[in-house]
Formats: structure tokens, C-alpha cells, sequence
């Protein structure tokens, strides 16, 4: 979640479901002299954990390829999708900022528990407007909070592509635009409407969690202009679920 959607604070690594297929090999979408961007697997940290067995991340990968690979923003480990790094300081400066100024488009698709109720809003789209902080006592989960709580602002619409089948339940499939980077904002967001994501670990019920064997959040489409050039691009990912 990530310049701009850098996590509030460092957070541990998530607990999976056991049947959680093993990542795949780095995915490259493109690569310049100074942009990579690249589709990271669910399971996947995207930057190294605390102690030996979390070292093997999207990052580590990337920068056994091209050494001056700098983290610009991150995934939840269990969410997958498009990730952009830069080549260089300069090249990191530069997207850091546009992140930071919300000049970069997200998209992701999900899966969530029951069914939301649409307004009646021309195309669809709604708006969670709730403050998030990190629960310290809890970590690494973020909790809605308006006394500590950071502006968090997230958008969401029904898709029109059919949800997936499941093991057990209602579920709905979202498409979700962050308009801000807190950390688990679309998890916690989704969790504070009453419609926890699929296969949360976190934040879902033991029932929902059951319900598919990841979390079901993808990260579909990232639109940014490039730090050199200044042309706009796209990049998109293919929803796995």
C-alpha cells in the first residue's frame, strides 16, 4: 500500500494460507534506464522482512538483475499485481514525488464477501472516506481511527466481470481505486463497509477467509508519466482469480 504508498510504519509479514501456490520467477511488463515495472506474485514480499527466511523479495529479485532497482512504492506481500521501481536516485526521486502529489493512477480488482450496495451515481463509482492509522498494539494491522487516523480515501464499483467461483459464500468482485496510500487501505476499507476482502488473513472472518485460498485483491492497472520523457504510460496485469 505504498513515495506516497509507503507504509505508515514497518510491518511484519503476513501469515498465508497453507495451500498458497510457491511464487513464480520475476515478471517483467517493462524495463528502460530508468523504470521497471513488474507483476509481483501473492506470497511475494516486496521488500525484505525481518530475519533470514524473508529475504527472497520482488525487490531482491529485481536488484540481482539491475543492481540500481530502488523501491518507489509496495504491495502487500499478499497481494499481487503491478509494482513500478526506478533505476537510480534521480529516477526515485522523481516517482516518489509523483506518488506523493497523486499523479499516479491505480486500479485493482477484488473480491469481496457479501454484497455492497450500489448508489445511483452516473458510472457507478463510490467513495470510502475514512481516517486510517496503524494498530500498534496489533501490528501489522490498521485500524479506522478519527482521532489518530490519517486522511484515507478510497473508491469502489461493482465490475462487470463475473465474480469467481468459491468454496463457500456470497461474494462480489469490485473494482478499487485508491486515491490515497495508507497502509491495508483497501483491506481496511472494504472491512469498515461490512465487505472484508476474500481470503484475508487479516482482516476477514475465519468463514471468509475460507472462502478462497489467497486474498483476492490484484492490482490490475497502474497509469504514470515517465520520469524522463514526461509521456504518459499504462501498465496493466491481468486479474489471476
Amino acid at each position: 500500500m505504498a513515495g506516497a504508498d509507503l507504509p505508515d510504519a514497518p510491518a511484519q509479514a503476513e501469515q498465508l494460507t497453507p495451500d498458497l501456490p510457491a511464487p513464480a520467477a520475476l515478471t517483467v511488463i517493462h524495463a528502460d534506464d530508468t523504470l521497471l515495472v513488474l507483476d509481483k506474485p501473492a506470497g511475494l514480499l516486496a521488500v525484505p522482512g525481518r530475519g533470514p527466511d524473508k529475504q527472497d523479495c520482488l525487490s531482491a529479485r529485481a536488484q540481482a538483475r539491475w543492481p540500481d532497482a530502488l523501491i518507489v512504492h509496495r504491495l502487500d506481500m499478499a497481494t499481487s499485481g503491478v509494482v513500478v521501481m526506478a533505476r537510480g536516485l534521480a529516477a526515485q526521486r522523481t516517482l516518489s514525488n509523483a506518488f506523493e502529489k497523486r499523479r499516479v493512477h491505480k486500479r485493482y480488482m477484488a473480491v469481496v464477501a457479501g454484497e455492497p450496495t450500489e448508489a445511483s451515481t452516473e458510472d457507478g463509482w463510490q467513495t470510502i472516506d475514512l481516517p486510517l492509522a496503524v494498530d500498534w498494539l496489533n501490528r501489522p494491522r490498521s485500524i479506522v481511527s478519527t482521532l489518530l487516523g490519517k486522511p484515507s480515501v478510497t473508491r469502489w464499483r461493482r465490475s462487470a466481470t463475473q465474480s469467481p467461483p468459491l468454496r463457500t459464500g456470497l461474494a462480489t468482485r469490485l473494482e478499487l481505486e485508491p486515491v490515497t496510500g495508507r497502509t491495508h487501505q483497501l483491506r481496511v476499507h472494504l472491512q469498515a463497509i461490512g465487505h472484508p476482502i476474500v481470503g484475508d488473513p487479516l482482516y476477514a472472518t475465519p468463514a471468509q477467509q475460507a472462502m478462497a485460498p489467497r486474498l483476492l485483491l490484484h492490482a490490475t492497472e497502474l497509469k504514470l508519466d515517465h520520469p524522463v520523457t514526461g509521456l504518459p504510460m499504462t501498465f496493466t496485469s491481468a486479474c489471476p482469480f
